[in-house]
């Protein structure tokens, strides 16, 4: 089923899918338990399926991920065909986008091209801190190439993160490997994949302007973040140079599509700006509109 373009209010690029908890690693939930403390986050984890009944009752449709950290955090990852069976039960709202760890090199490449044909994947979500790797790493090309071939979408995590946030060490995660400068090379090697950067990039806010700016195939999503608290710079880009290559996200359960959106209705935002962020570019990018 087709997502009726003309009865939804928004497109929110960016939902996250956790494994159930049933099947959840210990450690992982300890982590999700830390990252719910850091972002406040009140009420039960939902099910994809609860997540498509709060997404339909919003009328906003949703691109929904695990991630997949496999070979640096040892956790089984809620794999890719359970992500893209269920969203495909809802299909009216839901979109599944997959997540496959750079480091299993070509069997992740055949799995990327086995989603693709078998699923219908559009994208794959990438989350460098937590998964350990530079994304300019020739490690990762081979599967940039799988998505590439199908003008596919590579997500990246940019900037500071939540995970591992406040915990000794950071919990292992280094955020040297979320700089967007890095996906600059990405998006030379790679000029028919489009890439989106995803959230406000603190501290690299500047970094993933240029790079946006300066390459036809990059994107950024405001996910994560409260509108209000978007540096200046970012309004500024977003209300000109690269107004149509600015997207709405949540970064849902970290952050509500209610706040967001209650937030966005108040930053200064041109009004012929405001649904191309909320909703048209999504659209074009994801193939729905011309």
């Amino acid at each position: 089923m087709a997502w009726d373009l003309d009865k939804l209010v928004a497109i929110d690029i960016h939902t996250h899918a956790h494994t159930p908890l049933q099947f959840a690693d210990p450690e992982e939930l300890k982590q999700r338990e830390a990252m719910r403390k850091y972002f406040n986050q009140k009420g039960e984890e939902l099910s994809m399926a609860q997540i498509a009944d709060y997404y339909r009752e919003r009328k906003i449709g949703c691109v929904i991920f695990s991630v997949d950290s496999e070979s640096k955090s040892g956790f089984r990852r809620f794999p890719n065909e359970e992500v893209a069976k269920t969203a495909a039960e809802h299909s009216d709202i839901m979109m599944a986008f997959g997540s496959i760890d750079p480091a299993k090199g070509a069997a992740g490449a055949k799995e990327a091209r086995r989603l693709i044909k078998d699923f219908g994947i559009k994208g794959f979500k990438f989350h460098p801190s937590t998964q350990g790797f530079f994304p300019n790493d020739r490690m990762a090309y081979p599967l940039y190439e799988a998505i590439a071939e199908s003008g596919g979408i590579a997500l990246f995590h940019t900037g500071q993160t939540g995970v591992g946030s406040g915990r000794p060490g950071g919990g292992g995660i280094r955020l040297k490997y979320s700089n967007p400068m890095h996906l600059d090379d990405v998006a030379v090697d790679f000029p028919d994949m489009k890439i989106i950067l995803a959230h406000p990039s603190f501290p690299w806010q500047e970094e993933a302007l240029a790079v946006c700016q300066h390459k036809p195939n990059v994107y950024i999503d405001l996910s994560g973040w409260s509108p209000k608290y978007f540096p200046p710079i970012l309004v500024h880009y977003a209300n000109s140079l690269i107004k149509k290559k600015v997207l709405f996200g949540s970064d849902y359960p970290v952050l509500t599509p209610d706040r967001w959106i209650a937030d966005f209705d108040t930053l200064d935002i041109k009004p012929e700006v405001r649904p191309l962020i909320l909703k048209e570019n999504a659209a074009r990018l994801l193939g729905l509109m011309k």
